[in-house]
C-alpha cells in the first residue's frame, strides 16, 4: 500500500487549468482517469488525510504509485478525452456499464448497390442504417414480414442475390410479392434504392405522410373503379398499421428522444435507456455496473452518456435527452453531445407531462433490471465459490485457485499443431487473456512434448517479465530461447520493460496462475510439471482431467483424484477444459482452412488477391490459366509482361493437382485455383 504523500505533486505544480489527470499504479498500470475544470483544485482534494476520503477513493489514492495530468483548452476537450483514455486502458477504478448481451438491430445496408434489410449485431458498420436496439431478434423479423408488403426491399444474402441473377429467377420472396426482384431485373437499382429510402424513413418515424398518401391513392383508385389496386393498397395500410401497433405511442407529439433512468446503491447501479422515435419506443437497452469510484447520480448520468453516445454521429444522437440528473455543469456535456449530433441537443430533466410519466416507467425498469442483476449474481457467486473450494480442497491447495489457466493441444494427425491457453478468473472466463501457440520446435504428432514446449513458453515469458520488474534477480540461462518466439496472433510481441507499457496497457503473460490445468492424463501433467520445475518454479498447482473418465490426475501421484458427478467443482474444471478445447479447435481449423484454400497462384511473388482474382475471372481456372501463354495472361488488366511471363513460370513449375471428386455423387469437380474443401470426415481424426 503506498503513502499518497510519496507522489503528491509539489505546490505550484499542478496548472488552475481544465485538463484530464490519470493516476499509475506501480506497474505503470492506468487505474484511474478523471477530468477537472480546474486541475489544482481536484487534485489536491485527493491528498488529504486518508481518514476523511470515501473508502473507493482511499483505496485508490494508496493503490496509485503517481499521478500525471494533460491540460486541454475547454471543459469539452476534457470530456472527450478522458472517454478516449477510459476506453483505451480500460481502468479499474473507473465506472464502466457493459452490456449483458449484444443487442439486435434492424439494419438497411445502403453502402451496397442493392440495399438490405437484415438483424445485425456487434460494432456498427459505416453507411448501414441502424434502428434500435430491440430485446429479441424475432420481433425485429415480424416487423419486416409485415413491412416488406409495401416497402419489397432486399432481404437475401449476397449469394441468394448473386445465384438468382445467374439463373434468371428471384426466390420465393420474389414470387410472392416481399421483394421486388432487383436480381432479375424487374426493377432498377435507382428503383431499388428508393424503396430502401423510403423504408428508412418509415422506421425512423415518418409514418403518418406515408400513410395518408396511401389512403390518397387508394381513394382515387376506386373512384376510378381500378378496385383490385385499391384493394391492394388497403392491405398495405392495413399491414403498416399493424407494424405500427408493435411499438405502443408514449409520446404523442411525435417526439424523438432518448430516456434514460438510473437505480443504485452502495455496491452498483443499473442503466435502462428507451429508445423514443416519432414518439414511439423503438428500442431499449440496459448495463449494471460497480461503483469502484465515490460517484453521485449526476456523474453516473455523464458515464452513461459517454458510453452510449462516444462512437455515435449524426441522427444517432437524438434532438432531446431526458435524463433523472444533470451534471455540475451541464453546458460542455451538452457541447458535446451536439458535436456529435451537428446539430442543437437538448439535455434536461423531465418535470411533467407525459415525458415524466414515461421517466418513472424507465425508472421501475432499471429498478428491477437490478433487483435481477442482484438476484441472478448472488446465486453466481456462491455457486462459483463453493466450485472453487471444491478445487482447493480436493487438490490440497492451501487456498483458492483465483485464476486458473488451462492448455490443450489440437492437431489433424500430426498437421497444423497448435495450442490454447484460456483463462478463468474467480470462476469467471477471461477471454481477453486467451493465447494461441504454434508448436515449431518439432514436427509430428507428440502431445506430451507440444504440452511440455507450451508450459515452458508460457512461464518462461512471466518470469522475463518478472526479472525486469525486479521482484526476481536470478538471469536467465542464456541460450534460451525467447519466451515470445512462436507465438502466434497478439501474444507474438518482443518482449517489452516490465508486466505494462510505457502508456499502462497491461503486458501479456504478466501474472501466474495458482492452477495450471492441462488437457490430458497422467503424461501431459508430468510434461506440465516438468516444465515447471526445470524454471524453478515451485508456487503453481498443477492438475489433468482426462476425457475418457473425467478423473483429475496429479503429479507424481498413481492414482487419479475422483470428484463426484454432482460436484460444482468438477463442473468447474470441466467447463475449463471444454472452453481450451473449443478455443483450440477453431485455431487449428482455421490454419487448415488457409492451408487448404492456398493454390498455385498464392506463391507468385508481387500477385495480390485483388489481380489473382482477376486471373481466375478472366481464365475461369487454373487449369485454363496454366494453358494460356504469356501474350494472353497480357490482356488481363493490371498484369504486365514481366508479371505474366513469372506467373506462367510458376504454374509451369508447380505440378498439376489431382482432380477433385464429390464423394456423393461421383462427380469430378473442376480446379478453380483453389485446393479442394476438406472432407467433413476430417473432423473425427481432429484432436
Amino acid at each position: 500500500m503506498a503513502d499518497p504523500s510519496s507522489y503528491r505533486p509539489k505546490p505550484g505544480q499542478i496548472p488552475d487549468s481544465p485538463g484530464v489527470y490519470r493516476f499509475r499504479d506501480e506497474y505503470r498500470r492506468v487505474i484511474y482517469v478523471g477530468k477537472a475544470k480546474s486541475l489544482r483544485q481536484r487534485l489536491s482534494s485527493y491528498f488529504q488525510d486518508l481518514a476523511n476520503l470515501h473508502p473507493r477513493t482511499r483505496t485508490m489514492v494508496t493503490t496509485a504509485a503517481s499521478v500525471e495530468w494533460t491540460v486541454v483548452n475547454t471543459e469539452v476537450e476534457a470530456l472527450q478525452l478522458e472517454y478516449t483514455w477510459i476506453k483505451e486502458f480500460d481502468p479499474r477504478f473507473n465506472v464502466k456499464y457493459r452490456d449483458d448481451k449484444s443487442y439486435p438491430y434492424l439494419a438497411v445496408t445502403l453502402n451496397e448497390e442493392y440495399p438490405r434489410v437484415r438483424v445485425m449485431r456487434g460494432a456498427k458498420k459505416k453507411g448501414v442504417r441502424y434502428f434500435g436496439p430491440y430485446g429479441q431478434a424475432w420481433a425485429i423479423r415480424e416487423t419486416v414480414d409485415l413491412l416488406l408488403r409495401v416497402f419489397p426491399v432486399r432481404t437475401c444474402s449476397a449469394g441468394v442475390f448473386k445465384r438468382s441473377a445467374q439463373i434468371g429467377r428471384p426466390c420465393l420472396l420474389g414470387y410472392i410479392g416481399k421483394c421486388s426482384a432487383p436480381c432479375v431485373g424487374r426493377v432498377s437499382a435507382e428503383e431499388h434504392r428508393e424503396l430502401a429510402e423510403e423504408f428508412c424513413d418509415f422506421m425512423a418515424g415518418r409514418t403518418g405522410a406515408y400513410i395518408r398518401r396511401l389512403e390518397k391513392s387508394m381513394q382515387e383508385a376506386a373512384e376510378e373503379m381500378e378496385y383490385e389496386r385499391a384493394a391492394r393498397l388497403r392491405d398495405d395500410i392495413d399491414a403498416l398499421r399493424r407494424a405500427m401497433e408493435k411499438s405502443a405511442v408514449v409520446l404523442a407529439d411525435a417526439t424523438d428522444a432518448d430516456l434514460i433512468a438510473l437505480a443504485e446503491d452502495e455496491l452498483e447501479a443499473a442503466v435502462q435507456i428507451f429508445h423514443v422515435r416519432g414518439g414511439r419506443v423503438r428500442g431499449q437497452r440496459g448495463w449494471v455496473t460497480d461503483k469502484v469510484e465515490n460517484v453521485d447520480t449526476a456523474a453516473l448520468v455523464e458515464h452513461a452518456l459517454q458510453q452510449l453516445y462516444g462512437e455515435e454521429s449524426g441522427d444517432a444522437v437524438p434532438k432531446e435527452v431526458l435524463v433523472p440528473a444533470l451534471p455540475d455543469p451541464v453546458e460542455p456535456l451538452q457541447q458535446w453531445l451536439t458535436e456529435r449530433r451537428g446539430s442543437n441537443v437538448s439535455l434536461r430533466v423531465p418535470q411533467r407531462g407525459d415525458k415524466k410519466d414515461l421517466m418513472a416507467t424507465v425508472q421501475r425498469n432499471a429498478q428491477q433490471a437490478l433487483v435481477l442483476h442482484k438476484t441472478k449474481r448472488a446465486s453466481d457467486l456462491t455457486t462459483r465459490s463453493r466450485a472453487l473450494e471444491e478445487i482447493a480442497q480436493a487438490l490440497g491447495l492451501d487456498s483458492v485457485p483465483l485464476r486458473i489457466e488451462c492448455f490443450d493441444i489440437s492437431h489433424l494427425q500430426g498437421d497444423d499443431v497448435v495450442a490454447s491457453m484460456v483463462v478463468f478468473e474467480d470462476g469467471l472466463a477471461r477471454k481477453s487473456e486467451y493465447r494461441r501457440f504454434q508448436i515449431k520446435t518439432f514436427e509430428g504428432q507428440d502431445d506430451v512434448r507440444a504440452m511440455h514446449e507450451v508450459i515452458g513458453r508460457r512461464f518462461r515469458r512471466y518470469l522475463q517479465e518478472k526479472q525486469q520488474t525486479g521482484e526476481w534477480e536470478e538471469e536467465t540461462p542464456a541460450g534460451e530461447e525467447g519466451a515470445g518466439a512462436g507465438l502466434s496472433g497478439p501474444a507474438d510481441e518482443p518482449v517489452a520493460t516490465g508486466p505494462t507499457d510505457e502508456e499502462g496497457r497491461p503486458k501479456r503473460f504478466a501474472y501466474p496462475p495458482q492452477l495450471v490445468v492441462v488437457d490430458g492424463g497422467r503424461p501431459q501433467v508430468a510434461a506440465a510439471q516438468r516444465a515447471l520445475s526445470e524454471l524453478g518454479i515451485d508456487d503453481v498447482a498443477v492438475c489433468g482431467l482426462a476425457k475418457r473418465l473425467e478423473e483429475v490426475w496429479l503429479p507424481d501421484e498413481d492414482d487419479p483424484v475422483v470428484l463426484p458427478r454432482s460436484s460444482e467443482g468438477l463442473y468447474l474444471l470441466q467447463r475449463v477444459r471444454d472452453e481450451a478445447h473449443r478455443f483450440a479447435i477453431a485455431y487449428q481449423r482455421n490454419k487448415r482452412g488457409k492451408r487448404l484454400r492456398s493454390g498455385p497462384l498464392d506463391s507468385v511473388p508481387g500477385l495480390g488477391e485483388s489481380r489473382r482474382q482477376a486471373l481466375l475471372k478472366h481464365f475461369g481456372s487454373v487449369k485454363r490459366l496454366r494453358a494460356a501463354r504469356v501474350e494472353d495472361i497480357c490482356e488481363v488488366p493490371g498484369i504486365g509482361r514481366k508479371t505474366a511471363e513469372t506467373i506462367a513460370a510458376a504454374l509451369a513449375g508447380a505440378a498439376p493437382a489431382a482432380p477433385a471428386v464429390n464423394t456423393a455423387t461421383g462427380e469430378i469437380i473442376e480446379d478453380d485455383g483453389a485446393a479442394p474443401a476438406a472432407l467433413s470426415s476430417e473432423r473425427g481424426l481432429e484432436r
